[in-house]
C-alpha cells in the first residue's frame, strides 16, 4: 500500500461545502467519543459494525456521504480500542484548541483525470498535477492544511525497490550540536530549521497572526520530514547493518525541549526501520547506557558521565586510546549490534 498526497484546487463553493462537513463531523466525532465513555461506566460495549452503523441513517439529513460519517465513527473507535489496551492515551474531545482536520472516504476512487479527481459527495475537484502510481486506489481522505486542503490516497501497488550502492555496516549516536555521528568518524551537521524560521514565528504568535503561525510551523515540520527521508535513503542505501543508539527521548526532552524537538530524530528511526525491512538491510535499535562512558578499545567504563561533564568532548582512556566522545559512542553502538547479530544464532542453537 502506497500513500500519495495531492494538493487540491478547491473553487468558493467546494471549500465552503468541507468547511461545513468538518463543522459537522466535528460534532459526531464527540457524540461517539462520550457514547463509548459513558456506555463503557455501564459495562455496555459496542461491536465495531454495531457502533459504525449508529447514524446510518443521517447521512442524507446532514448532506454528507453516509460512509464518510461510518468513517469519522470508525476514527473514534479505534481510538478507544487503542485506550483499552494501553496503547494509546485517552482520547479528547475536538474543539477549538484539537480541530478536526480531515474527512476520511473510505469507498474506492475512481482515477484521475486531466488534473481532476472524483471525490464522493464533492464532485470533480481539480489539483496541482503531478504523477500518481499505478495501482487501484482503495479509499482517501481529505486533509485541512495551513496551506491549503490535501487529498491523501491509499493506493494498492508496490513500491519502487531501493537501489543499494554499498555493504557497509555503520553505528549512529544522534545528537543534537550535531544531527548524527556515524562510526565511520562522519559527523552530520544540523540544518537547524527551527532557528531559521524561530524570529519570524515569533513576531507572528505576538502579533497573533495564527495563519501565518501554522504556515511557518508547516513549513519547518515539512524541512525535517524531507531531511530524514534523504538521509534515512543515503543511510539505507550504503548499509547493510544500520545501528542506532536509542535514547530516552522524552526524558532529554524535558532538559533540552527545543533542541530534541527540532531534530526529529524518533521520525528518522522509524524511516530507517521501514526502509531497511523493505529492501532486506538489517536496522537495530541499541541501548545508549554507558555508550558515551566505555572505551571502543578496550571496554572500560572511563569516560566522561552525567550532566557536569557534558562539556567533555574528547578524552583519553589508560589504554592509551584517545577518543571522541560521539564517534566513541557510535562505535560502541555497532559493536553491541554486531555482537546482538552473532549471539542470535549461537542462542538457538
Amino acid at each position: 500500500m502506497i500513500t500519495s498526497t495531492l494538493k487540491l484546487r478547491l473553487n468558493k463553493k467546494q471549500e465552503g461545502m468541507l468547511n461545513g462537513w468538518l463543522l459537522n463531523l466535528t460534532a459526531i466525532y464527540n457524540f461517539g467519543l462520550r457514547k463509548i465513555e459513558l456506555n463503557a461506566q455501564n459495562k455496555i460495549y459496542f461491536s465495531a459494525f454495531d457502533f459504525i452503523n449508529l447514524l446510518a441513517d443521517h447521512g442524507k439529513k446532514l448532506d454528507i456521504p453516509s460512509h464518510t460519517i461510518q468513517g469519522v465513527l470508525s476514527q473514534v473507535y479505534t481510538a478507544w480500542q487503542r485506550c483499552f489496551k494501553k496503547i494509546g492515551g485517552k482520547p479528547r474531545l475536538k474543539g477549538l484548541r484539537n480541530k478536526l482536520n480531515s474527512i476520511s472516504f473510505p469507498d474506492r476512487i475512481h482515477p484521475p483525470k486531466e488534473n481532476h479527481i472524483s471525490i464522493p459527495g464533492i464532485g470533480r475537484v481539480r489539483y496541482h498535477k503531478q504523477e500518481l502510481p499505478k495501482g487501484i486506489i482503495k479509499n482517501g481522505r481529505i486533509i485541512k492544511r495551513a496551506s491549503g486542503w490535501y487529498l491523501c490516497l491509499f493506493i494498492d501497488s508496490q513500491r519502487e525497490p531501493i537501489v543499494c550502492t554499498g555493504n557497509g555496516q555503520v553505528g549512529i549516536d544522534p545528537g543534537f550540536k550535531n544531527l548524527l555521528t556515524l562510526s565511520t568518524g562522519e559527523k552530520i551537521a544540523h540544518p537547524r530549521e527551527l532557528e531559521a524560521t524561530e524570529k519570524r514565528l515569533g513576531q507572528a504568535q505576538r502579533g497573533h497572526d495564527k495563519q501565518l503561525a501554522a504556515r511557518l510551523l508547516e513549513h519547518r515540520a515539512n524541512q525535517v520530514k524531507d531531511r530524514n527521508h534523504k538521509l534515512s535513503l543515503r543511510l539505507v542505501k550504503e548499509n547493510v547493518l544500520i545501528a542506532f543508539s536509542a535514547d530516552n527521548i522524552k526524558g532529554i526532552a524535558k532538559k533540552f525541549g527545543k533542541s530534541v524537538s527540532s531534530s526529529g530524530h524518533n521520525q528518522l528511526r522509524k524511516m530507517l526501520s521501514y526502509k531497511s525491512n523493505s529492501c532486506g538491510r538489517k536496522y537495530i535499535e541499541i541501548p545508549s547506557k554507558n555508550s558515551t562512558r566505555m572505551c571502543s578499545a578496550c571496554g572500560s567504563l572511563s569516560g566522561p558521565s552525567g550532566l557536569a561533564q557534558l562539556s567533555v568532548r574528547l578524552w583519553n582512556c589508560a589504554c592509551g586510546a584517545q577518543n571522541d566522545r560521539d564517534i566513541n559512542s557510535a562505535v560502541n553502538v555497532l559493536n553491541a549490534a554486531v555482537g546482538a547479530i552473532v549471539e542470535v544464532p549461537h542462542a538457538a542453537a
